[in-house]
C-alpha cells in the first residue's frame, strides 16, 4: 500500500505467479544498534560490527587512514558502500588498482583482494553467508543456525557480461521523481540508497507493504527511524506476533523478514539517511526501466 506519490505505486505483480502458500512459521526482526554495542573485530584497521540475515552479512567499520580490509579466495562477489564524500579508498585485484572516491558503492570480485584507506572513514561491507568467517563472526550469528523457511535459498543473478572486475559508481546522481532512490545491484545485492529525508517523516505518507519471499535489510547511516512491523493472522494463532516498533538510532540494521507487512518512518530532526540492501537483488525493481542505475553492466536471469 503506497501513497500516489511514492513511486513504488507503479510497480507490477511479479512475472511469474507465486504458488498459494500458507505459511506456518514466521520469524521476527533482527537489529544491529551499532551505536551502542561493542564491536565484533577490533584492531590497526578500526572497528567493525557485524550482523547478518539470511541471505546477507552487514560488517560496518569506523576504519584508520592506512587501515587495510583484505579477502582470500572470496567464494564470491561482496559489495562495497563508501557514504562519505571526504573519504577515499585504493582496491586492490590481481588485475590491478582501482581508486574509489567517497559517496560511492563499489562491487568487488571474487578471490583475492584488498581495500586499502587513503583516508581514515566508513565503510560498509556486504558479504553473502558463502563468507563463512564474516557470518560466524556476526553478533547474531546463532538466530540464523536454524532455517528460516520462509527465505529461498540464496542464488546469484548471472555474471557480468564482461568478466568481473572491479566496478564503482557515484552516488552523486540527480534526483528523479519518477525513479525510487539510487539502485544498483550486482550478481548478490541490490543497493538502495535513498533519498535522504530531513526531519521527521509526515505521517500521512507512509508505506506499508510486504514482501512474499524476500528479507530487507534496513541500513541507518544518519539519523533515527521507527521501523514499524506487522504479521498477518493465519489459522493457526500459535504462531501469531505482536506488532513491533523498533526504534533505532545510527549506524543500526534492521532486518525485515517476509511475510511482515512493514514501513519505516524518519525520526530525527536533521538528515536521516537510510540504505535498503537485498540479497539476490530484486526482480521487480529491476523490471522498472531506468530503476537499475547500471543495468547495463549486469543482466537479471534469462537475459
Amino acid at each position: 500500500m503506497y501513497d500516489q506519490s511514492d513511486p513504488r505505486s507503479t510497480l507490477t505483480s511479479r512475472p511469474d505467479p507465486m504458488p498459494t502458500h500458507m505459511h506456518d512459521s514466521f520469524f521476527g526482526s533482527e537489529t544491529a544498534r551499532f551505536y551502542e554495542t561493542a564491536p565484533q573485530q577490533a584492531d590497526a584497521n578500526g572497528k567493525t560490527w557485524i550482523s547478518r540475515g539470511q541471505n546477507f552479512v552487514v560488517a560496518y567499520s569506523e576504519a584508520r587512514e592506512g587501515g587495510v580490509f583484505a579477502r582470500t579466495a572470496q567464494p564470491d562477489e561482496y559489495a562495497l558502500i563508501v557514504p562519505d564524500a571526504k573519504t577515499s579508498i585504493e582496491i586492490t585485484t590481481p588485475q590491478g588498482k582501482t581508486i574509489v572516491p567517497g559517496y560511492s558503492v563499489a562491487f568487488i570480485p571474487p578471490g583475492d583482494s584488498s581495500i586499502r584507506m587513503l583516508t581514515a572513514g566508513t565503510l560498509v561491507r556486504l558479504f553473502t553467508p558463502k563468507s563463512r568467517d564474516m557470518a560466524e563472526a556476526a553478533s547474531n550469528a546463532a538466530a540464523f543456525k536454524g532455517p528460516h523457511p520462509n527465505v529461498p535459498p540464496f542464488q546469484p543473478w548471472p555474471d557480468p557480461p564482461g568478466g568481473f572486475k572491479v566496478r564503482s559508481y557515484t552516488l552523486d546522481v540527480p534526483e528523479d521523481p519518477s525513479r525510487f532512490g539510487r539502485i544498483y545491484r550486482c550478481t548478490t545485492f541490490m543497493i538502495n540508497y535513498l533519498t535522504p529525508r530531513v526531519g521527521p517523516r509526515a505521517r500521512d505518507k507512509v508505506s506499508p507493504h510486504h514482501h512474499d519471499d524476500f528479507e530487507q535489510c534496513s541500513l541507518a547511516l544518519t539519523g533515527d527511524f521507527t521501523h514499524h512491523l506487522r504479521w498477518p493472522w493465519t489459522t493457526n494463532m500459535n504462531v501469531w506476533r505482536e506488532d513491533e516498533h523498533i526504534f533505532c538510532g545510527s549506524p543500526s540494521i534492521c532486518v525485515i523478514p517476509p511475510p511482515s507487512i512493514h514501513t519505516t518512518t524518519a525520526e530525527g530532526q536533521g538528515v536521516n539517511q537510510l540504505v535498503d540492501i537485498f540479497a539476490p537483488p530484486r526482480m521487480d525493481f529491476s523490471l522498472k526501466p531506468g530503476w537499475v542505475l547500471n543495468e547495463a553492466d549486469y543482466p537479471m536471469p534469462g537475459q
